[in-house]
């Protein structure tokens, strides 16, 4: 693992913090790749602060992708005993931001692309570095339409978020929406005159609960969720100006997290539906009552057979007979869709070590990681 360790402590290095720019991270891994023969296509955002990269060796047919993100979540607010951008080291594991989210499943894409370089490939080894992840699956989206034409048509692609190295042939979908609630401004002493945006808030926010709870006691299952139900949850709710002001606007930030069997259209038609009925209680009293909703972000769930072919070739890349299903949402839906079978597996547990301090990294995984990426070589090799 010396090259990967040694490629890690660079990544690392990085503050690659979603609120900032990835050019430098983007640059460092361009570099590593150009000199050792791979075709590149960076892929940048509008800003021209943010890029993708799409990276590949070998003939154009065929092949296997491999997908990782470069930024990772911020550290502000977390009692962190290590410095998060500098690679530490202590007995079995290595620390810093991103070990295990996901920048050891990178430098592990770094070294089998390393060792790419001096084979003969009968098939591609394709990489794609994306941004913005940790705030919703963002930067993907942006690269798709230039992206999808690079793809080609891979026979699989792994995407490297930590799952302990077993296989996840599964998460929930997510949509983020924004509530914006219109009332009437008045004098709080006189308040009953006036159509309180708050009001029609908690209102929608009861719904909201009330739509869950139908779902967990009646809605679709899957038991191989630690969830096993569709979810929706209120993140935000804000509004008013003074106490002695009536709100005439209010927000409510909300998701749902789906499971493959309910369909988010028909999630959102409800919601929508609710929302009309709550606004049309008011609108006696104030024409104008309404909540309008924004859909703002979403991106999609990933639902595999355990029993398809793509799930036991990644067994047996990864040497590692366990099926499962995360609880977070990946990019691999994407990649999914657009028909190119995948599957989610990496070094390190999310639930262990991602997003909390002194994140780590166990030495083992990174070996783990390396030997199922080397033995996807030897395939394209034969």
């Amino acid at each position: 693992m010396t090259l990967t360790l040694e490629t890690l402590e660079k990544l690392i290095g990085f503050n690659s913090v979603s609120a900032r720019s990835n050019l430098d991270i983007i640059a460092f891994i361009e570099d590593f790749l150009q000199t050792r023969g791979f075709r590149l296509t960076r892929i940048p955002d509008a800003s021209g602060q943010k890029a993708g990269l799409f990276a590949e060796i070998g003939p154009s047919e065929g092949g296997v992708l491999l997908s990782g993100h470069t930024d990772v979540v911020p550290t502000e607010g977390q009692n962190w005993t290590k410095d998060p951008f500098r690679l530490s080291r202590e007995e079995d594991r290595v620390y810093g931001r991103g070990t295990t989210d996901m920048k050891g499943y990178l430098a592990a894409m770094l070294t089998v692309a390393d060792a790419a370089a001096s084979r003969d490939l009968k098939e591609p080894l394709k990489l794609v570095f994306s941004y913005d992840e940790e705030i919703g699956c963002v930067g993907i989206q942006h690269m798709l339409p230039a992206l999808k034409p690079l793809l080609g048509a891979p026979r699989m692609c792994l995407v490297g978020e930590p799952t302990e190295m077993q296989v996840a042939v599964g998460h929930k979908g997510k949509a983020a929406i924004r509530a914006r609630c219109f009332g009437q401004n008045g004098h709080s002493a006189l308040a009953p005159m006036f159509v309180n945006a708050l009001h029609l808030a908690t209102d929608f926010v009861a719904v909201l609960r009330h739509i869950q709870a139908e779902y967990a006691q009646n809605g679709s299952q899957d038991a191989a969720y630690s969830i096993p139900y569709t979810t929706l949850h209120v993140g935000k709710l804000s509004g008013g100006m003074a106490l002695n002001i009536v709100p005439d606007s209010a927000e409510v930030v909300f998701e749902y997290r789906h499971l493959a069997a309910d369909d988010p259209e028909d999630i959102m038609d409800r919601i929508a539906r609710a929302a009309e009925a709550i606004a049309r209680k008011y609108r006696p009293d104030f024409a104008e009552a309404d909540i309008v909703l924004d859909r703002y972000n979403a991106y999609p769930g990933l639902d595999v057979s355990q029993d398809a072919r793509i799930a036991g070739i990644a067994q047996r890349l990864a040497e590692n007979q366990s099926i499962t299903k995360v609880a977070f949402g990946t990019e691999a839906g994407f990649f999914s869709n657009l028909g190119i079978e995948t599957v989610v597996c990496g070094p390190g547990s999310m639930a262990g070590q991602g997003h909390k301090p002194d994140e780590y990294i166990a030495l083992d995984q990174l070996d783990a990681c390396d030997r199922m990426l080397m033995r996807t070589l030897d395939e394209l090799s034969q």
